[in-house]
């Protein structure tokens, strides 16, 4: 029984990794005002940019870099649809799913069914893996776990305290008044637009190197729309979505253990996104006001609007 409740807690922060990692960036990029529905399309775009610059390479480091660089590219283009032209986010970022999710097909589809010689393999760290309970759990982990876990608290840290961060929060929350005090409004939503689609495209690397040592075409299965509702769950807070990253996780992780009881499959993998729907429907109950959400949160805003 120990060692059974030892892997389900390692296969739920594994499968919660690639989760948290694009919140991170969705919350950055919301932060700033700019709504991204496109999480799912730049997931995509990273993980078979991993994967391929991986196989050729033979160094998964190397397929992360150039999978947060597909990310972060991709991405410039809802940071101009949304704040050059200041076209409607939510269809730019349906476009940009839509974009990353064909491409990626398209660039991944000789590669279906060849699997990977080398992956990011989990290691163990001295001595703190030797904890009973903990250590399995916390400290044998692939690098993406701890990544994410120290890149959510580097952005909450980043946000919450420090000038940069301060401008961030201020863009999203009041665009006209950050402009008088000198701050170029654009730039900062650019920023957090293509950094956070550099998020994205990690998480889509995690995926394709790590999580799996393969690439099939929708490998990505929804997480990037389980991302922006995890975004919300967690109150546009990084820490919080530590929390929800991983309770979403242990969902991915419960369609397997239900499955030996005569579940359907296919009622099975409805449970991540219903827990979704049960989420937003939960938060929607809520007084809008203690939400937290920025209050120019996919409004467009022209420079020198008063």
């Amino acid at each position: 029984m120990e060692e059974i409740i030892i892997s389900v807690a390692q296969r739920t922060l594994v499968a919660g990794t690639p989760l948290l990692l694009g919140t991170i960036g969705e919350i950055l990029c919301e932060r700033s005002g700019i709504l991204n529905l496109g999480v799912e399309g730049v997931m995509s775009m990273g993980a078979v940019t991993a994967f391929i610059v991986t196989l050729s390479t033979g160094n998964p480091w190397l397929g992360l870099l150039a999978a947060i660089c597909a990310g972060m590219l991709i991405s410039i283009i809802h940071a101009f649809a949304s704040v050059t032209l200041q076209s409607n986010q939510v269809v730019s970022g349906l476009a940009l799913t839509m974009i990353g999710l064909g491409v990626s097909g398209l660039m991944g589809k000789p590669y279906v069914g060849i699997p990977l010689p080398v992956k990011m393999n989990s290691f163990d760290i001295p001595l703190l893996s030797d904890i009973p309970y903990i250590g399995p759990i916390f400290f044998k982990q692939s690098p993406f776990f701890y990544m994410a876990i120290v890149l959510a608290f580097a952005v909450w840290f980043i946000l919450m305290h420090t000038t940069i961060g301060i401008k961030i929060r201020a863009t999203g929350e009041n665009p006209k008044a950050t402009e008088t005090q000198g701050i170029n409004v654009s730039l900062i939503k650019y920023y957090c637009v293509i950094i956070g689609g550099g998020f994205s495209g990690m998480a889509g690397a995690n995926l394709s190197i790590s999580y799996s040592k393969s690439w099939i075409e929708g490998m990505t299965a929804g997480r990037g729309w389980i991302v922006i509702a995890l975004t919300i769950f967690a109150l546009w807070n990084p820490t919080r979505a530590i929390i929800g990253a991983f309770l979403f996780g242990g969902i991915f992780v419960l369609q397997y253990l239900l499955q030996p009881f005569g579940i359907s499959p296919n009622l099975l993998g409805l449970l991540p996104y219903a827990a979704t729907l049960l989420v937003l429907m939960a938060i929607g109950f809520r007084n809008s006001q203690k939400l937290n959400a920025p209050a120019w949160l996919g409004e467009p805003y022209q420079k020198g609007e008063r």
